[in-house]
C-alpha cells in the first residue's frame, strides 16, 4: 500500500510516483472547507499522506483551529479522518464547537 495520495475530484487516489505526487502536491487546492472567526480559523484539507500507521483506512484528511489571539486556556482542537464528506462533517462539527466555546467566554 502506498502512503501518497492525490485526488481525483472528492476522491483520495494511491500515486506511487512520488514526482507526480510531488508536482500534484504543489499546485492542487486542498482545502475542504475554510471557516473565518474573529478569533480563530477553522481549516479542513486533504494531507495527501496516509497518517495511519496500521493496515486499515488511510487518514487523508485534517480539521484544525487556529487560534489568532494567542489564547493560552483554550484547547487545541483538530481531528483527522479517511474521506471528503467525513472531512466536510467533521468541519462543521468543529465549527459548531468554536461557535459554542466563544459564546461561553
Amino acid at each position: 500500500m502506498s502512503h501518497l495520495y492525490i485526488l481525483d475530484g472528492h476522491n483520495p487516489v494511491e500515486e506511487k510516483n512520488v514526482i507526480k505526487w510531488g508536482y500534484w502536491i504543489e499546485k492542487a487546492d486542498r482545502h475542504v472547507a475554510v471557516t473565518e472567526f474573529p478569533k480563530c480559523r477553522v481549516s479542513t484539507v486533504f494531507l495527501g499522506i496516509n497518517h495511519n500507521l496500521e493496515f486499515s483506512e488511510p487518514i487523508l484528511f485534517e480539521t484544525m483551529v487556529f487560534w489568532t489571539d494567542n489564547t493560552k486556556d483554550i484547547e487545541e482542537i483538530s481531528r483527522r479522518c479517511s474521506t471528503w464528506n467525513q472531512a466536510e462533517k467533521i468541519h462543521m462539527e468543529i465549527v459548531e464547537q468554536v461557535k459554542e466555546m466563544m459564546r461561553i467566554q
